[in-house]
């Protein structure tokens, strides 16, 4: 049985900005919730920072979390509103069905896997170099390239829209303003897909002291989904989007549309 927690985030108590700002460290943070030591369920999880006075760590469960480490190591351990919100996601699973819309919302790391990147890192230039030394095996077995960042919005956005329809939904077009040229399309005139990339960035971090930095790139996308294949669905809600998993990336949360009358 799945759960969906929120846990508030108090950033002046010691060592909280630490913590946010590791993703790794904060990966280890999260597990220690899980009583079913070592973890070997999926846990998601994504930093919500919109309110920098009161970031909110969201996190998808298989088990029934305990989060009173967190709480009382950087949140509001005595405080009114201050404890962590734990509730069962299996209601939410129930209500999916084909052509149901909801709002949407995923921060995810879209990368490319290309062969030869236009910029290689020392490292990455030794490794191919290595690779290369071991032709036979590599046109037997086939070659994992270097996975890349999409660095445009454009391509951010693309990324998204081309992996939908096998996540199990669409994004609808609305006739509201941006068009698709506005976005980047080549559809100039075209309504655009209800989506929009609110945050971009570039986490920076190190797993351990002295170790080498790791970078990731992320985008964070709102907007209107359509549930095309329930099963499917379902399965990207517990499973993620994308890389970077351990990292806070690919949790897709839902919420009810707005009334604003029909849309699209």
């Amino acid at each position: 049985m799945p759960f969906l927690s929120k846990v508030p985030l108090n950033p002046r108590r010691n060592g909280a900005l630490a913590l946010i700002g590791n993703p790794h460290a904060l990966h280890a943070t999260v597990l220690a919730g899980i009583a079913r030591q070592p973890v070997t369920e999926r846990v998601l999880w994504r930093l919500e920072t919109g309110n920098r006075h009161r970031p909110e760590l969201l996190v998808l469960t298989e088990s029934r979390p305990d989060w009173t480490h967190i709480v009382e190591q950087v949140g509001w351990p005595a405080a009114d509103d201050g404890q962590a919100l734990t509730r069962d996601y299996t209601p939410l699973l129930q209500r999916i069905a084909v052509g149901r819309e909801f709002a949407f919302r995923l921060t995810a790391n879209p990368v490319q896997e290309v062969r030869y990147p236009q910029k290689m890192t020392d490292e990455q230039k030794a490794l191919r170099a290595k690779q290369d030394a071991v032709e036979g095996l590599r046109k037997e077995r086939g070659v994992r390239g270097f996975r890349v960042p999409h660095r445009t919005a454009a391509q951010q956005l693309h990324w998204l829209l081309s992996r939908a329809d096998r996540l199990g939904f669409t994004i609808p077009r609305t006739e509201a303003a941006p068009t698709s040229a506005d976005l980047g399309f080549d559809e100039p005139g075209e309504p655009a897909p209800d989506v929009a990339l609110t945050a971009r960035d570039v986490l920076r971090f190190r797993k351990h002291k002295g170790g080498r930095e790791v970078v990731v790139a992320t985008a964070t996308f709102q907007g209107r989904l359509r549930v095309a294949d329930t099963d499917v669905f379902r399965t990207t809600l517990l499973n993620g989007i994308g890389r970077s998993k351990a990292y806070g990336q690919g949790l897709l949360t839902l919420a009810p549309l707005p009334e604003s009358g029909p849309r699209g």
